[in-house]
């Protein structure tokens, strides 16, 4: 599976990249369909801690799939993220079945 990394106004490091990549391709263990990932990394200027965003967006097959989560740091954000798309993953195949 194909995972596209960017990170907006800063250069994100390999080891960041490597932990993105590992927990976004867990995602293809949820559900066979998985044609690509987009990851979006943003840090947004506000006075609150919880400034990393990470936007994933997973393409299947006729449709895509969504998750913005904001956190304290880009692991937490990424976690959540890919957590949300297991679940809308776990529902999609689930409504296929029917």
């Amino acid at each position: 599976m194909k995972v596209n990394i960017t990170s907006v106004h800063f250069k994100a490091d390999k080891k960041l990249e490597d932990f993105i990549e590992k927990k976004v391709n867990k995602l293809s263990n949820t559900y066979d369909g998985v044609l690509g990932t987009e990851v979006t990394l943003k840090v947004e200027n506000a006075e609150s801690r919880e400034n990393k965003i990470a936007e994933i967006k997973v393409s299947i097959k006729g449709q895509h799939l969504f998750a913005k989560k904001q956190s304290k740091s880009f692991e937490e954000a990424t976690d959540t993220a890919v957590e949300a798309l297991r679940r809308q993953l776990t529902r999609h195949k689930e409504m296929i079945k029917k």
